[in-house]
């Protein structure tokens, strides 16, 4: 077994063992493959609702142990203790085909916590000053990064990003043998990929991800929702979804958020390291819609070959340097200079947005910078994949 893959696993066990402590949260084998969701409820759209509440009664529960809320407009989340979600699931799918029904999928940064690809970020030497103040004007491309809080005790100067307060992150959480446990710094890392690369991106940073690198689907899909000033989206983060289907409601987000505008989401295609399955919301690159150009998968590579640990599959769009990548990380003890070498296709997603960032003036609209990207790497392949060096 390679050093790469033994890393590769030991940080799937740790990772997995952070999840199983979650008590909200449960994971079930699907084809052999975990599949994470919030214990005890499913998400419908408005018309299903009858139908949901039939099922569940169906399936047992008394009607009025179902508790049911809003959490976005169109969207009702009903809960009730024990709730078997898959089942649920599959019946509503049947009765209301085509319909917004699932269960509120757990998606985590790439990578989770600490660990990445080959364990945690390793402290370095700060590079040569290439961090330029956030673009501003008409011109600049305003992206996002929707990821953890930003951690301002960091090398990443204010004026390379904006984010309101509570967008912030305030606690380095830890566990007793003294190294960084939870996923601050990620915001920080991806941002400073994203101003090294490029000067023409206004960068704003959005928090989804706890500090553990961990959100529901519903509360992704109501962060894309709500934004308006934005052009690229990065979304370092994703999961799988019980029978491999396209998540329901991070689905019909995307589609809100893409369709009829000159938006593009460019997202990471995981650090699984496996070639059978889609991991989302990077899969909907090929899902088939009228807004799957407007997202670019991204995969890692080496200089040479496509990481072993990340994952890869015909939805793919482009691999990117995504192994030992060197940026803003947070000021800590054990990382003096506070920059840090770190792994994962996390980190290969902003250079393909840095890419199409700079192609924007030319092209004339970040849609059409966005193919031009597309066809400037064709010809530059990696493990057969179109690639960015």
């Amino acid at each position: 077994m390679s050093v790469a893959r033994e890393r590769l696993e030991r940080w799937v066990q740790k990772r997995d063992q952070r999840l199983a402590a979650l008590p909200w949260l449960r994971t079930e084998l699907h084809a052999g493959r975990p599949v994470r969701f919030v214990a005890d409820e499913i998400l419908v759209q408005d018309t299903g609702i009858s139908a949901a509440l039939r099922t569940l009664t169906g399936l047992g529960h008394r009607s009025s142990e179902i508790t049911e809320d809003e959490p976005a407009t169109g969207l009702r989340r009903l809960r009730t203790s024990g709730l078997d979600v898959t089942a649920a699931v599959r019946r509503l799918r049947s009765q209301l085909p085509g319909a917004v029904v699932g269960p509120n999928h757990v998606f985590t940064s790439t990578p989770y916590e600490h660990g990445g690809p080959f364990g945690p970020p390793v402290a370095c030497d700060a590079l040569p000053s290439k961090l330029a103040p956030s673009a501003s004007g008409a011109s600049s491309v305003r992206v996002v990064v929707m990821d953890t809080g930003v951690w301002v005790d960091s090398p990443l100067p204010a004026g390379c990003y904006s984010a309101t307060p509570d967008n912030h992150e305030t606690v380095l959480d830890g566990d007793d043998n003294g190294e960084l446990d939870s996923d601050v710094g990620h915001a920080n890392f991806i941002a400073g990929v994203v101003v090294q690369s490029t000067a023409g991106a206004q960068v704003r940073i959005v928090k989804v991800l706890d500090s553990f690198g961990v959100c529901t689907e519903a509360d992704l899909a109501v962060k894309i929702t709500a934004l308006t000033d934005v052009d690229v989206l990065n979304l370092s983060l994703g999961g799988f979804s019980i029978g491999d289907q396209a998540p329901a409601v991070l689905a019909a987000a995307l589609e809100t958020f893409l369709s009829g505008t000159g938006r593009v989401v460019v997202a990471a295609a995981g650090n699984n390291g496996i070639t059978d399955r889609p991991f989302w919301p990077a899969a909907f690159s090929a899902g088939g819609t009228t807004w799957a150009q407007q997202i670019l998968a991204v995969a890692a590579h080496n200089g040479t070959t496509v990481c072993d640990w990340s994952n890869q599959g015909p939805w793919v769009t482009v691999v990117a340097p995504g192994e030992d990548v060197v940026s803003t990380f947070i000021n800590h003890a054990g990382f003096t200079s506070g920059w840090a070498q770190w792994s994962g296709t996390s980190f290969a997603t902003p250079k393909v947005v840095a890419a199409i960032v700079d192609r924007v003036a030319a092209a004339g609209s970040v849609v059409a910078a966005a193919q031009q990207f597309r066809t400037d790497v064709a010809q530059q392949t990696v493990g057969g994949y179109p690639a960015l060096h």
